[in-house]
Parts: structure tokens; C-alpha cells; sequence
């Protein structure tokens, strides 16, 4: 890395105490490794906000954070079009180091040490992270779900919040995110999205997965009606979805029950 081309540099972390080390520490390690720190944010949203008109080539990114932490932030990173380099910092151990034994990803414990942060940073050029990868380990290291979606529209990635989400529908390769406000189209598999969410949502229909909270009630289709045996009705949409014979009892036991 040249000193005509530093490495460009994204610091993520809630504690302004652990960005101003970070960036000290870069500093330091100017002459064997030119970079320079583009911007900070204090969470994984406000990293995506500026990651969208601002591209790096790599991001230290603590792993709890508030609003979204760095593992989520990294699964993100990598629907960018040109996604950085991601390397974790964390004063947690018991985040299964080995786990980021990717290559292209490396794990720092605070406090971060310059020689480690250096052998770090010099993967940077010629490996980046697998995206794929990381979203497995994140969930896994997480204990849970994202709390975000991420979809491409018209060259900008937006984001998604789960909890605003009433009902997914998968149509050929894609799967439709229904809001209140608005459809978004998912790059997503929906046998995935059952099972990371399935303490939010239940499936209604091999194409149709619908939050719990968003059902408002149900009706009997007619007798010739071949596209569903029953249709669900949501809160606040005039949408119907259709409800498969095999899925109607356990659909209808959710609203008696709730």
C-alpha cells in the first residue's frame, strides 16, 4: 500500500474512547502501512449510512453495538457492491475466536495491540471477507435473528427493519417484503427466512410466510377457488393472503390463542 494510496478506513464502535485508540494507533503504523480513517460511526446503521456514498476498503467494527451490531453490519457489507474488508474488534473472548479463522476477516481483542492490528490491515488488499460465511456466524453468534433486511433499489442499499415486516411472498427467485408502507424485493430464500424468524413469523402457504402479530383474522375461501383453501386478513392492509388446508387449523389456534 502506497502512501499515494492509503488504505482507506471505516472505524465503527460505540465508545468514543476505543475509536480514539484506534485511530491513535493507525497513526503510529503510518510509515509501515499508509492509511487513513475516512469517518467513524457509533453503530452498524449509522456505518451503512455513510457506506452507501462512500466507499472503503476496510472496516474495524467492534461486535456490540447498540441499534446494530458489527456481525449484522458485516452480513450487509456484503450486498455492497464493492464490499470492504471487515475486521472485528471486541473485548469479548467468548465470541468463538476460531470461528473467524474466514481469511479475509480477522478478530482483534481490546485492547487492540499495533503489531495485531497491523497483521491485520496487511490481508486488506488481496482478501475480502465472505459474506455467505459471516451471516451464518453472525446468527449463530448472536443468539438470534437480524434485526434488519437488506435490498437493492435502483444502485442504493436499503435497509429493512424486521419488525415492520407483515408478510414475506416468494415469487420465482425472489421473495417479496410487505411494510405497511410499501413491497421491497429480497434477495432471500424463504425456507431461510422461516427458520431465522420463526419466533415472528409462521408460514401460511408454501409461498406465503406472515408475522403473527399482523393477522387480523381469517375466511373460507370459495369451493372453486384452486389458489388457497382460505385467505388470512392482516391489520392495517387490505391484503389477503391465501392459508394452505394443511396450515389453516394451526393459523386459526394462533388468533384463538393470542
Amino acid at each position: 500500500m502506497s502512501t499515494e494510496n492509503p488504505l482507506k478506513i471505516l472505524i465503527v464502535d460505540d465508545e468514543p474512547l476505543a475509536r480514539d485508540r484506534l485511530r491513535a494507533l493507525l497513526s503510529d503504523l503510518a510509515l509501515q502501512l499508509p492509511g487513513m480513517v475516512i469517518a467513524e460511526a457509533a453503530n452498524g446503521m449509522q456505518a451503512l449510512d455513510f457506506l452507501r456514498d462512500h466507499p472503503v476498503d476496510v472496516v474495524l467494527a467492534d461486535i456490540r453495538m447498540p441499534s446494530m451490531d458489527g456481525i449484522e453490519l458485516a452480513t450487509h457489507l456484503g450486498r455492497l457492491e464493492k464490499p470492504p474488508a471487515v475486521i472485528f474488534t471486541t473485548a469479548y473472548d467468548n465470541y468463538a475466536v476460531q470461528a473467524f479463522d474466514l481469511n479475509a476477516v480477522d478478530y482483534l481483542l481490546k485492547p487492540v495491540r499495533a503489531q495485531r492490528l497491523l497483521a491485520a490491515l496487511q490481508k486488506v488488499p488481496v482478501q475480502h471477507p465472505d459474506a455467505s460465511v459471516l451471516a451464518g456466524i453472525g446468527q449463530e453468534m448472536r443468539g438470534g435473528g437480524r434485526t434488519h433486511l437488506s435490498c437493492h433499489e435502483r444502485g442504493r442499499l436499503l435497509l429493512v427493519p424486521v419488525g415492520e415486516i407483515l408478510y414475506f411472498k416468494a415469487d420465482l427467485k425472489y421473495v417479496t417484503a410487505r411494510t405497511a408502507e410499501r413491497e421491497y424485493l429480497l434477495d432471500e430464500a424463504l425456507t431461510h427466512l422461516e427458520i431465522e424468524f420463526a419466533d415472528r413469523f409462521m408460514r401460511l402457504h408454501r409461498a406465503v410466510l406472515v408475522a403473527r402479530t399482523a393477522l387480523a383474522g381469517f375466511e373460507k375461501a370459495a369451493g372453486d377457488d384452486a389458489e388457497a383453501y382460505g385467505w388470512a386478513l392482516l391489520r392495517g392492509i387490505p391484503e389477503k393472503l391465501p392459508v394452505s388446508r394443511r396450515q389453516w387449523a394451526p393459523a386459526k389456534a394462533l388468533i384463538k390463542n393470542s
